[in-house]
């Protein structure tokens, strides 16, 4: 659970995103547009979907929001599916629905309440019921441009190994202008700011682990601390240091 009127620059995950809106609004871009979500909205993003937030007056907003790792969603839809592809994108980064909303809070409750013997079974029946109602979990997932495809996932292998637009050129067979038109059309951002955002990642995993800020910052590839620090608040509205020690609390 948040509450906050910060503005959060254009960011991804690598996880699939479902929240809601519990009071106040806010206006964001995301991959699928941009939009606009108040109290009793359900908002959502893709893994890898370039998106930001601001809030939409002086009160900020106050949310709630669950991350699926994409193996978890691969398994719950393709029994939603009944064996089919389980490969999805989710259609719209708002959902104006009631009955979502409240799926959605039953299965917050089932993970954040007080644990009891048969809540596994609890926290299964919610997340299947919710992503029934996800519009686009019965949609394929469109693919992207290949050759920036394949830059994405040279990049994705190995986040802190050097890499030029030449590099990307290269080894996609376009001019390093279409490797950076390609990838803002593709990503949102460009191939810089989206190593950035898998340093960032790398980094934020290597905390949530117990490492110590200094060594995570090296890991993920990052000059120093305080340039690990900075991107850190910008996209996440927390500094590293809060954000370990609300992992340990």
């Amino acid at each position: 659970m948040a509450e906050s009127s910060h503005h959060f620059p254009r960011h991804m995950h690598d996880q699939y995103g479902i929240g809601l809106i519990d009071r106040g609004s806010q206006k964001s871009a995301s991959g699928r547009g941009p939009v606009e979500a108040g109290a009793g909205d359900v908002i959502t993003v893709n893994p890898g979907e370039v998106h930001d937030g601001s809030p939409i007056g002086d009160h900020g907003r106050a949310w709630r929001m669950l991350y699926f790792d994409p193996a978890l969603m691969r398994e719950a839809i393709g029994d939603i599916r009944e064996g089919g592809s389980a490969t999805f994108e989710i259609a719209e980064p708002v959902v104006h629905d009631s009955r979502v909303a409240g799926l959605f809070a039953s299965l917050f409750q089932s993970l954040t309440g007080d644990v009891t013997d048969v809540d596994g079974l609890r926290r299964e029946e919610a997340l299947l019921m919710l992503l029934a109602h996800i519009p686009g979990a019965a949609a394929e997932r469109s693919a992207i441009l290949p050759a920036i495809g394949l830059a994405r996932e040279h990049i994705d292998s190995d986040p802190i190994a050097p890499v030029t637009l030449s590099d990307l050129a290269g080894m996609t067979g376009l001019s390093r202008f279409q490797v950076v038109r390609g990838f803002a059309r593709a990503t949102g951002m460009t191939a810089y700011a989206y190593v950035m955002q898998r340093r960032l990642q790398l980094s934020r995993r290597h905390i949530a682990g117990g490492m110590a800020l200094a060594e995570a910052a090296a890991a993920g590839g990052f000059a120093d601390q305080s340039h690990m620090t900075r991107l850190f608040v910008r996209s996440y509205g927390i500094s590293p240091g809060a954000y370990a020690a609300a992992r340990v609390s």
